[in-house]
């Protein structure tokens, strides 16, 4: 039996999918949450073999909880289910390590074929996009001497600062948490010998106004 754990903040659909997956015959749903910060607790304790995440939930999202659980048990494989097709997320789901990224337009035999599929150690990422993905973010001119130190992370958090986004506008764009934004533009600050965000956003306007 494949062993999977729902993620979704509507009781509804995580019934629905319940009943979808386990009418299949060969998958057990051994566990289920609405809420981010829980799932991100009990999913390593649970084990499955799958976790099916919804990427945008009331606290959180759940490319973080990917993240989260597979840096403490890399064995389970994370399925993003989104309603949202774009580069940002696909980005943030490679880079969390999630085995899949799929939309909730799907049909459900295609589903219960997703979930069997990357139990097997199968990726459901096309390469196609995410090599597309992977060098749109390499790409582009050539970074000014300021900004060598960043990571690509780290120029990206620069730039929505410079456009004014909040901490928390920024982690909802980048599907990251709040306190993860933080703690990267503090980063971005030291390196760049600042000390006020304000600083940070005249650095960034003045370095990449010309590509912004």
């Amino acid at each position: 039996m494949i062993r999977v754990f729902l993620l979704d903040d509507h009781e509804v659909v995580r019934r629905g999918l319940a009943d979808l997956l386990q009418s299949s015959g060969d998958i057990e749903v051994v566990g289920e949450s609405g809420l981010a910060q829980e799932a991100a607790r009990r999913i390593p304790a649970l084990r499955p073999d799958v976790a099916i995440l919804d990427a945008r939930l009331p606290d959180g999202n759940g490319i973080d909880v990917c993240r989260d659980v597979r840096a403490v048990d890399s064995s389970i494989k994370g399925l993003i289910l989104t309603s949202y097709e774009d580069d940002e997320a696909l980005f943030a789901a490679i880079m969390a390590g999630a085995a899949g990224y799929v939309l909730k337009q799907i049909r459900g035999t295609d589903l219960v074929d997703a979930v069997r599929r990357v139990a097997a150690g199968q990726s459901l990422l096309d390469p196609a996009i995410t090599t597309r993905v992977l060098e749109r973010i390499r790409s582009g001119v050539e970074q000014p001497r300021e900004l060598k130190s960043l990571t690509e992370q780290e120029r990206r958090i620069l730039e929505y600062v410079a456009e004014g986004l909040t901490n928390r506008e920024i982690a909802g764009k980048m599907f990251l948490a709040e306190k993860t934004v933080k703690n990267y533009v503090s980063s971005v600050l030291a390196k760049l010998g600042l000390e006020r965000r304000t600083q940070a956003a005249v650095l960034a306007t003045r370095l990449l106004g010309r590509n912004t």
